[in-house]
């Protein structure tokens, strides 16, 4: 038996092998990678590395066996056909007979066109007949606290989302829960709904900002139409603008200020505080 992760080198999955590996010998981890040389140090530690490419079904063939329990993270290529791509791991999955399947899936509540792709996969996954958890993550602390340098240097937060509020995690929550769930018993075809324990508005984040660099900062809402700007303008490709600036536009409808506790019941600890995230950001 062996718990395969997919996407083991991204920024999710290297937290969850380093989960996995406080809780089980490290020759039962499978770390599937398309670049084996990024996981040489998962490597050196015993970790089982396996090469495989979303594009090149027939490398998911072999990965495999009765009984492994597998955590797919979604694909971060948005332009691939990502719900095609993941149908290739579900479809060796259950050819292998796996015992559970996992998915990073998005929050149910969702209406933005990111979550088109994840509501696709779990059509897919449900119709497959194979044992699942859908990891239904809400939005990273990391997703803007990676990005302060502009928040810096204008001394504004930008965002298209009103008053809206975000009950953010950090990736390392998110990851502990994967690893519970891929550890523990009794998650088969069970739906979690993971967010943050306390939602925050930007308003809010542009004044822990402010707090924690000395720096004045403001909270400056734009139209999506704006931000969609501001972002191709920043180098983003127009679809990807867009997409992101969806986002805002569900965060103002209070579609990721959802607090359903799951997130912090299967850590068996609080989640981590957007300020928390900030403030090690800004120590570099």
């Amino acid at each position: 038996m062996s718990i395969v992760v997919t996407g083991a080198t991204g920024h999710l999955g290297r937290h969850v092998i380093e989960g996995l590996l406080e809780k089980v010998p490290a020759d039962q981890i499978t770390a599937v990678v398309r670049d084996a040389d990024k996981a040489a140090g998962f490597a050196a530690r015993g970790v089982k590395i396996a090469v495989a490419n979303y594009n090149e079904p027939e490398t998911f063939g072999p990965l495999f066996a009765a009984g492994d329990k597998v955590l797919l993270i979604s694909g971060n290529e948005f332009d691939k056909g990502r719900v095609a791509q993941h149908q290739v791991v579900l479809d060796a999955t259950k050819a292998a007979g796996v015992a559970l399947f996992a998915y990073t899936s998005a929050p149910g509540t969702l209406t933005a066109a990111l979550a088109d792709d994840h509501k696709g996969t779990e059509k897919a996954i449900l119709e497959s007949g194979v044992p699942y958890a859908l990891l239904r993550n809400g939005w990273y602390n990391e997703n803007y606290t990676e990005n302060l340098a502009p928040v810096l240097e204008y001394g504004a937060v930008t965002q298209a989302a009103g008053d809206g509020k975000v009950a953010s995690a950090a990736r390392a929550d998110y990851a502990a829960a994967a690893v519970a769930v891929l550890t523990g018993e009794g998650h088969e075809n069970k739906t979690y709904e993971l967010s943050g324990d306390t939602a925050w508005s930007f308003a809010e984040y542009a004044a822990l900002v402010a707090e924690r660099s000395g720096k004045e900062i403001v909270y400056n809402a734009v139209s999506v139409e704006a931000l969609t700007g501001i972002l191709t303008g920043a180098g983003l490709p127009g679809p990807l603008a867009a997409i992101l600036a969806g986002v805002d536009a569900s965060i103002e409808k209070g579609e990721l200020a959802g607090t359903s506790g799951d997130l912090s019941r299967l850590t068996g600890r609080p989640t981590t505080p957007v300020a928390e995230s900030i403030a090690a950001a800004l120590k570099g």
